[in-house]
């Protein structure tokens, strides 16, 4: 049993029902822009697959379909069931009623065919996962030819006085203003140590070009505290 796994699966399927709050709210709204930078920076085109991987409540999937005017075919995954029925309220609900495809899966065994997507997002997620080499070989499998991996991660914005701010409000408040409103003290406590021992960028990108990615690139946004990575599959 991999209690790691585990251990996320839980902490996702308890702070379900306050994700999409505390993601505006924590992040001042910033995560609306990030994933509309994120969903232009694939350049999708009309009738294109895409498939979003740690799904979450499906605001990439959401803002791929808004962007596109529901003329893409979207699959959504994640492996909390408690995010997947969030996700599918959203989808059916308002506003953002829309056609997306939603299927249980674990980012290392896609359930998917081998070359059938355009485009693979993942928003937030992969620092959670320990294996991101094969992780990021997986979504090369579900890949066509000259298709594209989209990532978007929270990263610490170079040395500087921001960076000491931003650290301070990273283990120290917003742990406290997340336990509050989602009732988990683990989730926020581990949110801060999850993204401090993600990779720099450039070491990130190196991890892409070891999978199989060409044509990588990466920006930061928002000072460094999120930064946005695309290859292609040759």
């Amino acid at each position: 049993m991999n209690k790691e796994l585990d251990f996320i699966q839980a902490m996702f399927n308890s702070i379900a029902p306050k994700y999409d709050f505390l993601n505006r709210f924590l992040s001042l709204r910033q995560d609306v822009y990030w994933r509309k930078e994120m969903v232009q920076a694939a350049n999708l085109g009309k009738g294109t697959l895409a498939l979003d991987v740690a799904c979450g409540t499906c605001d990439v999937g959401i803002e791929i379909q808004k962007q596109h005017k529901n003329q893409c075919k979207v699959f959504g995954t994640d492996f909390s069931q408690n995010m997947l029925s969030f996700a599918q309220k959203k989808i059916h609900s308002g506003i953002n009623k829309t056609t997306i495809n939603l299927a249980a899966g674990n980012a290392l065994f896609l359930p998917f065919k081998d070359n059938l997507f355009d485009a693979v997002f993942i928003a937030f997620g992969i620092r959670n996962i320990m294996d991101r080499a094969n992780t990021l070989r997986e979504f090369k499998k579900c890949l066509k030819k000259d298709g594209r991996v989209v990532i978007l991660e929270l990263t610490t914005p170079a040395p500087s006085l921001l960076k000491n701010l931003y650290i301070l409000y990273f283990k120290k408040l917003l742990p406290l203003v997340g336990a509050f409103f989602s009732k988990n003290a683990g989730a926020y406590t581990y949110l801060p140590e999850s993204v401090m021992k993600f990779p720099e960028p450039l070491e990130f990108t190196k991890i892409m070009k070891h999978a199989g990615f060409t044509n990588i690139k990466w920006k930061r946004m928002t000072f460094g505290i999120v930064t946005l990575f695309t290859g292609v599959k040759m």
